[in-house]
């Protein structure tokens, strides 16, 4: 399963309602370490899918998300579990980094 986009429109349905836990990646397209973590991401959300869901927010064109997170720096990774935000981590990481502190906090 890869990683879907979500919006300031859909982030309660996608990402606070959900019934597994969710990894919100916000990030920008002139952001190069949200480009460097982008394939780790895809490919632990194949990985982990059923199990966790990650989705990634476009502080550009999503700003209202952001600004509800207070994200001040990107990448800005959240876990969210049961709709609480139960992890967080600011900037980039390595794949096995990123999927260790996934797997710690779900």
């Amino acid at each position: 399963m890869a990683t879907m986009a979500v919006t300031d429109e859909t982030f309660d349905t996608e990402v606070v309602e959900s019934d597994i836990p969710v990894v919100v990646d916000f990030w920008a397209e002139w952001c190069g370490p949200c480009k460097a973590i982008g394939p780790a991401l895809e490919s632990l959300s194949d990985e982990m899918a059923g199990k966790v869901k990650i989705v990634k927010v476009d502080v550009d064109n999503n700003a209202n998300s952001a600004a509800r997170m207070s994200v001040r720096s990107i990448p800005s990774l959240f876990v969210f579990k049961d709709g609480e935000v139960v992890a967080n981590h600011v900037g980039a990481a390595s794949a096995s980094d990123l999927q260790k502190w996934i797997e710690g906090a779900i």
